[in-house]
């Protein structure tokens, strides 16, 4: 076999294992920090919010293997019990704006003229304002709270949603079996949400898992600034936050929180281009 006929396939090989090797990354360190969350009243070695003056700030040691804050709580205990915050807010934080979005998109797409026009035209004015300027904007006008932050998530978050899917309704619905499905008599709502949504809603999929990444660094981000989940309840932000003044002496309270958001949103990641490409989304 000749070096150019082999090329292909070496190729091939390679790319089928990288996508299985992302796909495990990712997977594993989701279901990871989702064992670590549903376990944590079992795992987590203190309270999280217990205050104890006589260790404070303490360096990590076997008794508190990430070190404690300067309240005195143990960090590995509230890394642990932030990871079911963080899930919450990464996962309810995508739920809604995938669902709003899928829905506006494939109206939009199916029907065109004028409700597409009308449709858009709010993405466009969505768009025209920074994310994150526009999610504080919303945050600091409902009040500061979880709730206030899953509200600014899903008035924003769907305009990506509503792009994807109505750039790919906009071509299902010239298809043959979308043709013949007007052809029988089927209803729009049937077309619309039986025929045409399970084929176009691929790519929204996909793009959800990378979506729940910016979710989680938008979370920690609004947490850090004092406008999303509030102290003591143990959150990755937060805690990044309060650990920000002892940055030089303390660095642990700052380091492992960190960390705990980088590797959750990089499984979010992994998974999110290892189904794009089992899928072939990005191709």
């Amino acid at each position: 076999m000749s070096i150019e006929a082999s090329a292909p396939a070496s190729l091939g090989w390679r790319r089928f294992f990288g996508r299985r090797l992302m796909l495990a990354v990712g997977a594993g360190l989701l279901l990871f920090f989702v064992l670590l969350a549903i376990g944590a009243p079992i795992i987590a070695p203190y309270d999280p919010i217990m205050q104890n003056a006589e260790v404070r700030l303490q360096a990590p040691s076997l008794l508190h293997p990430f070190g404690t804050d300067n309240f005195g709580r143990d960090i590995l205990s509230r890394v642990i019990w932030g990871a079911r915050l963080d899930l919450q807010m990464a996962l309810i934080g995508v739920i809604f704006p995938f669902v709003i979005g899928t829905t506006v998109g494939t109206i939009a797409g199916f029907f065109g003229g004028i409700v597409d026009a009308l449709f858009m035209r709010l993405v466009d004015i969505i768009l025209a304002f920074p994310f994150l300027v526009l999610m504080l904007s919303i945050i600091a006008i409902l009040g500061p709270g979880l709730g206030s932050f899953y509200i600014a998530m899903a008035l924003v978050g769907w305009v990506s949603y509503a792009r994807l899917i109505r750039a790919q309704m906009l071509v299902l619905k010239g298809s043959d079996y979308a043709v013949a499905a007007v052809s029988l008599g089927f209803s729009r709502p049937r077309i619309m949400f039986r025929h045409l949504l399970p084929n176009a809603i691929a790519g929204s999929i996909v793009f959800s898992m990378s979506d729940a990444t910016l979710v989680l660094l938008s979370g920690a981000a609004v947490s850090y600034l004092g406008l999303g989940v509030q102290p003591p309840i143990a959150e990755w932000g937060v805690m990044v936050a309060e650990g920000q003044s002892f940055i030089t002496t303390a660095w642990w309270i700052t380091l492992f929180p960190g960390l705990s958001i980088v590797c959750l949103a990089f499984g979010f990641s992994m998974l999110g281009d290892a189904l794009g490409e089992l899928l072939g989304v990005h191709e």
